[in-house]
């Protein structure tokens, strides 16, 4: 499996504390800055296809705002009903103030 690193945003562009969504061809993605650093996972919440855009990041966790499941960010997994399905992760990387994502 080759790496696709992909630039997404800025680390800027994300606060504390806080996600932000990325699309790329058919997939979307979020991409959070956590207290532990920057992580990506999935976008849609594995409970009902609720994108997790508007959800609340606490510490490593983030919470869908259909159903208030939780996820690990780090490692995307299903942490509180109904979650039962982890989330796929991403590894990310930090150029230049940049935020990349391989989505390969």
């Amino acid at each position: 499996m080759t790496n696709t690193w992909i630039l997404a945003c800025a680390t800027n562009d994300i606060n504390d504390e806080d996600l932000l969504r990325f699309d790329y061809a058919d997939k979307t993605f979020c991409i959070y800055n956590t207290t532990m650093g920057f992580y990506a996972t999935d976008g849609m919440c594995t409970h009902e296809d609720e994108h997790l855009e508007f959800g609340m990041v606490i510490g490593t966790i983030v919470e869908c705002p259909l159903h208030q499941g939780r996820f690990d960010i780090p490692s995307g997994e299903a942490l509180s009903a109904p979650v039962c399905v982890d989330l796929k992760t991403y590894p990310v990387k930090i150029v230049n103030g940049n935020i990349y994502l391989d989505v390969g």
